[in-house]
């Protein structure tokens, strides 16, 4: 896991360990900033008001308790007084009141206002991701975690804002009791109160910091679980779970699951909180029979009553302040999280590249591998090892190779998801890294062999290649022509435009083929709208034999003058490319057109014998 640190960001003072929690610190403050300045100022007057509203009522109570006995014994005017400290103390009773929703309301105003903004960094922040960056185990729990807290909104940045400013009116309203008790009996009382509150005080916003630390060390834990119960719930496993019997099999692993992330988090709440506060209750309980038995021996014959019930209520106010704030500890603890994984995904992502990058120049002569290696994190051989390659522009190169060879890989790179450890890939001679990415993604059009099955209408789907020409029905429609997609959504409940999602409202679903052809289309909509350089990985894996040769030989007319790479298991697709690449060991291991490959006797053709034996030899009749 990446520290704060190894990112580069620091958060001193963000919700320090003292009893002070949510004093704003450099993350804090941005985030505060974030809520606006006006809001912020109406909080924190809000929160000043509604901290001194309970030592007034306090105030108020004790007046109006002194001036029972004068009511009784009917001196002039004790009525009226008595009345009208009766109205203040309900005045101020009902303020506070009124108050409280308002701050609330607030609270949830700023929290929107900050969570979206964190929710904006974060998407734009993983929209502009190197693939290399999601998939890292570091970067992958802070989406985890930021994309969470910021989708439920509970514990999230937001959260924490709101909850530090409500702590204006905590430590007011604590302010306010502690000027009251060293008022109306001793400054060194007033010390001591502090001092268990902030006992306590520490106790609370420190655990909390521990146990959410504990919960950070666990998010690989928390990964495995949320994959688990995705496993059990979603519909992708479930005929596989049921028809081999793996219903209890996985049951079983989330139990386990759930235990061993469970464990660690029980004994981290025994260790934070149920030893230290029995230690601080004793400290509390001795604190206070302190403070009220010298109080009340000093007061039988010194004080009025109205003084002594107002220190006793000070006392109790300012001890009722030790304990848990539901408003804001768990929210300063923890919302503060979210906020740095995105600070440390958004710092291993960099600055975005701008969406108005100028693109590369078409190929006009070649595609250069020159020197090229590569490796994923985590493996210690390359799977891209010093490769040389020539792609001519305006022709089709077929990629082959055993599994492993580094045929996709090669697509990444190629498409810029990844960077090359060392080496360059020219275009023309023009090094691609030495422009945005966006600019050279725009003249390539890609279909992985994993293609992104959009739950969106088919025609989006298509349009997807180009998504600023959505607008471009006739090219859609032709490019499903092309790619034979054509009767697919003639097909369709509702045409072009149905959402292609069984569990959507009028949604319907495709078989592998279908979507296959969807797919197909889609990168011929972007070559009809500026991408010059057509990718395909695996293209018919989903396609039977004879629609597979149909679709080449209209694949061939309607790429013409096309940059293609062609990566194929099947032979009887790559034969007829202008050029084909055999990697091996990450290297070009043969090179030539079908027929060369054959009288080379080499791997190609070793490979291409051993297909075409399968297809050909005789089947045993049962």
């Amino acid at each position: 896991m990446i520290t704060n640190e190894d990112a580069g960001i620091k958060d001193e003072g963000d919700g320090g360990a003292g009893f002070l929690a949510g004093c704003p610190g450099r993350l804090t403050g941005r985030l505060l900033a974030s809520a606006g300045r006006l809001l912020v100022a109406v909080m924190v007057v809000v929160g000043l008001v509604l901290g001194l509203l309970p030592v007034a009522f306090v105030v108020a109570t004790s007046r109006l308790l002194g001036q029972v006995p004068a009511a009784v014994s009917g001196g002039p005017g004790a009525e009226t007084a008595l009345f009208t400290s009766l109205v203040v103390a309900a005045g101020i009773l009902g303020a506070q009141q009124v108050l409280i929703p308002v701050q609330h309301l607030l609270g949830e105003l700023a929290a929107y206002r900050v969570d979206g903004v964190e929710q904006r960094r974060l998407m734009a922040a993983a929209l502009d991701a190197p693939v290399a960056v999601l998939e890292g185990d570091g970067p992958q729990g802070d989406l985890r975690v930021a994309a969470q807290e910021l989708e439920f909104g509970v514990q999230s940045p937001g959260q924490a804002v709101a909850g530090t400013l409500a702590l204006v009116a905590r430590y007011t309203q604590l302010a306010g009791f502690v000027v009251l008790i060293g008022v109306g009996f001793s400054w060194w009382a007033a010390a001591g109160t502090v001092g268990v509150v902030a006992a306590f005080r520490y106790g609370q916003v420190h655990g909390l910091r521990q146990y959410a630390q504990v919960r950070a060390e666990l998010s690989a834990s928390e990964r495995r679980i949320d994959y688990l119960r995705r496993l059990s719930i979603e519909p992708a496993a479930g005929p596989e779970l049921r028809v081999f019997g793996l219903a209890g099999w996985c049951a079983g692993l989330l139990a386990e699951a759930y235990t061993a992330w469970l464990g660690p988090l029980w004994a981290a709440r025994r260790r934070v909180y149920l030893w230290p506060f029995v230690g601080y209750s004793l400290v509390g309980v001795v604190a206070l029979v302190a403070v009220l038995a010298t109080f009340g021996a000093s007061s039988v014959d010194e004080r009025p009553v109205a003084t002594f019930v107002l220190v006793v209520q000070a006392v109790l106010g300012a001890l009722r302040l030790a304990e848990h704030y539901p408003e804001a500890d768990l929210q300063t603890a923890v919302g503060l999280r979210a906020a740095r994984a995105v600070d440390r995904f958004a710092a291993q992502v960099g600055p975005r590249t701008s969406e108005k990058a100028s693109p590369i120049e078409s190929p006009e002569r070649e595609i250069r591998f020159e020197d090229v290696s590569f490796r994923y994190p985590g493996r210690d051989r390359p799977v891209i090892d010093h490769l040389d390659l020539i792609l001519p522009a305006g022709r089709c190169t077929a990629v082959v190779g055993v599994n492993g060879a580094g045929k996709t890989t090669l697509v990444k790179l190629l498409t810029r998801l990844y960077e090359p450890d060392s080496g360059t890939i020219r275009v023309d001679g023009t090094d691609i890294a030495a422009h945005p990415a966006a600019g050279w993604r725009r003249r390539v059009a890609v279909i992985f062999q994993d293609f992104a099955r959009f739950e969106v209408s088919a025609a989006d789907n298509i349009g997807f290649g180009a998504v600023g020409a959505l607008h471009d029905r006739a090219g859609i429609a032709a490019a499903a022509v092309d790619a034979g997609a054509d009767q697919v959504l003639e097909r369709l409940p509702g045409g072009p435009d149905v959402p292609l999602a069984r569990h959507l409202a009028g949604g319907t679903s495709l078989s592998g083929g279908q979507w296959q052809r969807i797919a197909l289309a889609r990168a011929l909509f972007a070559m009809r709208h500026g991408s010059s350089v057509l990718v395909l990985d695996e293209p018919t894996a989903a396609l039977d034999v004879r629609a597979e040769a149909r679709f080449f030989e209209e694949f061939r007319q309607v790429t013409a003058g096309a940059t293609t790479v062609l990566i194929s298991h099947r032979f009887s697709t790559v034969r007829h490319a202008d050029q084909i690449v055999v990697l091996g060991g990450g290297r070009v291991v043969e090179q030539g057109d079908h027929q060369q490959l054959l009288a080379a006797d080499g791997q190609y053709a070793a490979m291409f014998r051993a297909q075409a034996h399968r297809f050909t030899e005789p089947q045993e009749t049962v």
